[in-house]
């Protein structure tokens, strides 16, 4: 939820996107506000079971093909869905995603993290190594810099969250398998964006460069971590307008933005950023807000 904010509450981008698409959100089972631990008897899902889940999402709402917009791990769910579903994917917008199973050392690290978490929670030494790998050093602050708004905004939400919930996660994340080979397959249009600080910058620029050069584009965002979405969506919409344009999709005139229109940014519902509303499952997402004329 906290890797989409930023992006929405840009009004340009904002426009753009709820102009042209309806949005559904999806968390992982368990990451939703106010979610219950799930039991340990529940087996821990793979990869491929989350890829799974957002074509249950979509038969729920009875979509078709549609657009993904992803982040880090959730870009590499969405990228296995598109290897597995491809007549359903229109096209990829991925932010420093992740492609290659983990290193050695990215394993064990992770390891440690998860064992962490388990015994600990969202908390002390998981809270900070997490807030490293989303955003860079300029926005989480030192002791002449106080941490950026996004930055504690992520932190808040992340002591929301069941630890036992967030562990499976990354259980699920840790033993991913490489797709490099799926990817030379996939025949939708990717754009994919990393921040040149991301931890994933390299796992970007080799999915790049597997992925056909006819449909797939780069955007290397300087002095930005992984949540480019956060830390700098600015740098998004020109590439996000440039590749909708493949598809006929263009933002709206602005003098069609008028403070009443429904298009307009400042009016979108409430609901659509809300922690209540993004965390509910399988809760479609209003982007327009009712007026009374």
């Amino acid at each position: 939820m906290s890797c989409f904010q930023g992006l929405f509450f840009c009004p340009e981008a904002a426009s753009l996107l709820l102009h042209n698409f309806c949005v559904y959100h999806i968390t992982p089972q368990g990451h939703e506000l106010g979610a219950a631990p799930i039991s340990s008897d529940v087996p821990v899902p793979s990869v491929d079971d989350l890829a799974d889940q957002v074509a249950d999402v979509l038969d729920f709402f009875s979509l078709g093909a549609v657009m993904c917009l992803g982040v880090t791990a959730g870009a590499y769910v969405l990228t296995l869905f598109a290897t597995k579903y491809r007549e359903r994917v229109l096209g990829l917008m991925l932010v420093s995603p992740l492609c290659k199973a983990p290193s050695w050392s990215e394993w064990l690290y992770n390891k440690v993290l998860l064992n962490l978490l388990y015994y600990y929670g969202t908390r002390g030494l998981v809270k900070e190594s997490l807030l490293q790998r989303y955003f860079s050093m300029e926005v989480r602050g030192n002791r002449q810099d106080p941490e950026s708004d996004i930055v504690q905004a992520c932190r808040s939400l992340l002591e929301e969250r069941q630890g036992a919930n967030v562990w499976r996660f990354l259980q699920a994340i840790n033993r991913r398998h490489d797709l490099t080979e799926s990817l030379m397959k996939l025949q939708c249009r990717t754009l994919i964006f990393v921040g040149e600080n991301s931890q994933f910058h390299a796992d970007a620029v080799h999915m790049t460069t597997k992925l056909d050069q006819r449909y797939c584009a780069l955007v290397e965002v300087q002095a930005c971590g992984s949540l480019v979405t956060e830390e700098q969506p600015h740098a998004m919409l020109i590439p996000m307008e440039y590749f909708l344009m493949g598809y006929g999709l263009y933002r709206p005139p602005q003098q069609d933005t008028s403070p009443r229109s429904t298009l307009n940014p400042f009016c979108i519902s409430p609901e659509l950023l809300s922690p209540e509303s993004m965390g509910v499952k399988l809760k479609p997402i209003k982007t327009r807000i009712s007026l009374n004329v």
